[in-house]
């Protein structure tokens, strides 16, 4: 007899034990932020490290093809901290929805991956097992290895070859044909045909033919779905960036609720920095907004009591109140993200190269087959000859090579592309983009670089100290610029008793005068904009730019020398887009546009017959985005627009978007030319598989062959400039 004996920690251990679980208890789950301003390595460096300053924080991770942070930290810890701290390092950060983003991993990807290595190993066997009996062996030795193969192919087809036979059993359910039936079709006649073959004590059986088809044929489908990319939802994106808690005044007291909580007419406090968790009118006397996140607007904007403001607006000034007039699904975000979603929908409606070949090619294969078996029974009343020659022809034709046609070219123009600082996002832009005969702009973010650029030739290297300080002890975008333009060059001045006005500006004491850093209002000046005022001096004007992004007027000159007009559509004042279409020679602009007209505006010109190729940044872009035929999106844009854009551009320069026409045109005409190839070898292939001269391995070989020489011909897709 024995009797269970149960372990128990020693008593030292049991402290230690009794510690690590008050830790986990205190620390929370990952807190996750969009950061668009992380570009290289150095920024993830000073993020990663600066974090660690934080009290509470225990880790952190940059993610830089997603534009991710993931903090992990202690209950204590609250998202507006983390975001406060980025805030001071130079990087706007946006707080994400976990829950509302779903799970990152690839499982479809990493499945297919599984079959094609089972697959490619089992047909390598079964090839050695062939290569004995096409040496002479002969009966039982013969037999052996072919119920070796047997035992080897059978499972691994059963297992390799779901992908294509639950493909083609949803289409038989619903009535119809695509290429998966035929593919399947030929896979199962060719092992069913192989084991009887095998059981009859057949000189011949097909189980390395069947091998070859399933590996060569999920090469295809690895492809595809490789072209894919990471797409994401962009109005999922759009979700995970709402506000998720706000601040409720109750009885005269303030209460943190949960967003889905509050309802039309809430009185709602939104602190200084932080985004308008829901639609509602001004209470406050007046209040500075940053709109750039839902229009564009590079400045910000002074707003009035009684002012609309919207969801996913962010306050820069003061503390303000406002109160709700819409919230949950009728908000302005969830309104833009409905849009997207409804411009996504239609955009996968598109119809590829390989369906509309799919739409005609089942349907002509299998009845090329049925009449094979068909005409060689009446001709030889031999039923196992007639399935062979059956067998055959549907091998013979089967698509490999269609299936292989456009995903071996665009995946080597996925790699050309990003080989040139492009990424390819979805799995039928690059034949889209080849039909885009009008490209339109936004400025803001897209054709500008992001922030401003500050002139400060005018001002003494003290007043530029100065100016430096105070820049440095604000958040304001234009503060930012400023810091980030002196902080290279010199030190700020060492500035006292430092205070920021909200919705005013910064001032401080230096050498025992007054030094400020404002609107000019506030100033006294008579200009408008940014001023710098030390002691009781004339306010100084501090000038902001916007500047072109590298790239931007040889793009616009390529395309427009294409045969490709450029427009403008920008949600910033015109005066600024003005200049900007100056510099680059674009004359038909459209400014203060907002989210919904710049798709409607998209619409109208596809109306007129247009094939339009949008490039944005922002989330008043991310539906025209969407909805475009063709769209791009440069890297420092918000998680959403990137995500609604077929093409991420990874450089900071828009020099390459040429290139990515010219690969996407190039990408159809190899496409084509590959459809040809498949066509010319069955033109060649199908009489000599009708008259009985091809067996199922001569035409597995047959097959692996044109497949191959489809591979080849993709790659030269490579050779593009």
């Amino acid at each position: 007899m024995s009797s269970a004996v149960s372990a128990s920690p020693c008593p030292g251990c049991i402290p230690a034990t009794q510690a690590s679980e008050e830790v986990a208890k205190k620390i929370k789950a990952n807190l996750r932020f969009s950061v668009p301003s992380v570009h290289c390595a150095a920024c993830i460096a000073k993020i990663e490290q600066g974090l660690q300053a934080v009290p509470g924080v225990r880790d952190a991770r940059v993610n830089l093809s997603l534009k991710r942070l993931s903090v992990q930290a202690d209950d204590t810890v609250g998202e507006a901290q983390i975001a406060e701290h980025l805030a001071g390092l130079g990087f706007a950060a946006y707080p994400l929805d976990q829950e509302a983003l779903g799970n990152d991993t690839d499982p479809e990807g990493r499945a297919l991956l599984l079959r094609l290595a089972v697959a490619g190993f089992a047909m390598m066997n079964v090839m050695l097992l062939s290569v004995a009996v096409w040496s002479g062996a002969t009966d039982a030795t013969r037999d052996l290895f072919h119920l070796i193969s047997a035992t080897i192919a059978v499972p691994v087809v059963a297992f390799s070859g779901q992908p294509f036979f639950k493909s083609a059993w949803s289409a038989l359910r619903h009535r119809r044909l695509n290429m998966d039936v035929p593919i399947s079709l030929a896979i199962v006649l060719a092992v069913g045909m192989s084991i009887f073959e095998a059981r009859q004590s057949g000189a011949h059986a097909y189980f390395d033919a069947a091998l070859s088809l399933t590996f060569f044929l999920l090469i295809g489908k690895f492809l595809e779905h490789k072209t894919r990319g990471a797409a994401r939802s962009a109005a999922r994106e759009l979700s995970a960036l709402e506000v998720h808690r706000a601040s409720v005044m109750i009885d005269g007291q303030a209460e943190t609720r949960a967003v889905s909580e509050l309802a039309v007419g809430d009185h709602i406090l939104v602190p200084s920095g932080m985004r308008v968790p829901v639609d509602g009118d001004l209470l406050s006397v007046t209040a500075q907004m940053d709109r750039s996140f839902l229009t564009g607007e590079s400045d910000e904007v002074e707003v009035q009591a009684g002012a609309a403001l919207q969801a996913g607006e962010v306050n820069l000034g003061a503390p303000l109140s406002l109160r709700a007039t819409a919230v949950g699904e009728d908000t302005t975000l969830r309104r833009v993200a409905a849009m997207v979603e409804l411009a996504e929908t239609g955009r996968n409606s598109y119809t590829s190269l390989a369906a509309k070949a799919a739409q005609i090619y089942a349907p002509a294969v299998h009845l090329l087959a049925l009449l094979a078996f068909l005409g060689w029974l009446v001709a030889s009343h031999d039923v196992r000859m007639s399935l062979n020659i059956a067998v055959a022809v549907l091998i013979i034709t089967c698509p490999c090579a269609l299936g292989l046609a456009v995903p071996a070219v665009s995946t080597g123009a996925i790699g050309r592309l990003f080989s040139a600082g492009l990424l390819v996002r979805h799995a039928t832009a690059l034949e889209r983009l080849a039909e885009v005969d009008l490209a339109v702009f936004d400025k803001t973010g897209t054709l500008t670089r992001p922030g401003f650029d500050v002139a400060t030739s005018g001002l003494s290297a003290v007043e530029q100290a100065i100016l430096l300080g105070l820049a440095q002890a604000s958040d304001h975008p234009v503060s930012k610029a400023i810091a980030e333009t002196l902080g290279a060059q010199m030190k700020p001045a060492p500035l006292e008793r430092i205070e920021e006005i909200k919705g005013a500006g910064v001032q401080a004491y230096f050498g025992g005068d007054r030094v400020q850093l404002g609107r000019a209002d506030w100033l006294g000046a008579e200009f408008s904009g940014t001023g710098l005022r030390i002691g009781s001096s004339q306010a100084r004007k501090v000038e902001t730019t916007e500047t072109l992004r590298d790239g931007a007027k040889s793009a616009v000159a390529t395309l427009q020398k294409a045969g490709i007009p450029v427009h403008i559509l920008t949600g910033d004042r015109r005066e600024a887009a003005v200049d900007i279409a100056h510099q680059l020679g674009v004359l038909d602009i459209q400014a203060g546009v907002r989210a919904e007209e710049k798709l409607a505006r998209l619409k109208d010109l596809e109306e007129r017959g247009y094939k339009v190729l949008m490039v944005g940044d922002g989330l008043n872009d991310t539906a025209a985005l969407a909805g475009a035929h063709a769209s791009m999106a440069p890297s420092t844009a918000l998680d959403a627009s990137r995500n609604a854009a077929d093409i991420v551009i990874l450089r900071q320069d828009l020099a390459s978007i040429p290139l990515a026409l010219a690969v996407a045109r190039s990408t159809v005409k190899l496409s084509r030319q590959n459809f040809a190839i498949a066509a010319g070898y069955n033109l060649i292939a199908i009489p000599i598989a009708l008259a009985g001269f091809a067996t199922p391995l001569l035409a597995a070989l047959a097959m692996s062959a044109s497949s191959l020489t489809v591979l080849a011909n993709a790659m030269r897709v490579r050779l593009v400039k």
